[in-house]
């Protein structure tokens, strides 16, 4: 076999192996839902301190979805579609929904007949919980009340949380 056949087949090989490779360990499946757990949090352009910065924020809680993993770095999207990498340390398990569109109404119960206990402008950032059947129980700083998923930009449509 000549050089050239032995490099392709090598190569072919080493392709095979790194797409199976598989996730990092203890690393979650892609996509899911974070929040910033900082007071101040930097995206940046690559994995890593070197890349430079091209948005920082100040809004802790504010969720993000994590759509790769890299050693010590998550790429993320923010709820504007913006995407780029963040230091793991500042994105935090806390599960927050923002609400989207216009203002929602927080509910007695999961039902779009129930009172409503409270308003949430767009914008407005929450603890979620309790989520299944299309609502999600949104946490205000102790205001709180069922919202619709459509409604939140944090959560899968028909996501369920305990």
């Amino acid at each position: 076999m000549g050089k050239a056949a032995m490099l392709g087949v090598a190569l072919a090989l080493g392709a095979s192996t790194l797409a199976a490779a598989p996730q990092m360990p203890g690393a979650r499946p892609t996509p899911y839902w974070a929040s910033l757990s900082a007071g101040e949090a930097r995206m940046r352009t690559g994995p890593g301190r070197n890349y430079p910065a091209n948005w920082l924020y100040r809004r802790q809680g504010l969720p993000v979805q994590v759509i790769e993993v890299y050693p010590g770095w998550r790429k993320v999207r923010d709820p504007d579609g913006e995407t780029g990498w963040m230091i793991q340390n500042l994105l935090g398990a806390q599960r927050t929904a923002m609400v989207r569109g216009e203002t929602a109404p927080l509910r007695d119960s999961p039902s779009p007949t129930a009172p409503i206990l409270w308003r949430a402008e767009p914008g407005v950032i929450g603890r979620v919980s309790k989520c299944g059947g299309g609502w999600c129980r949104l946490d205000v700083e102790g205001r709180a009340g069922f919202v619709e998923t459509s409604r939140l930009w944090g959560v899968d449509p028909q996501e369920t949380l305990d």
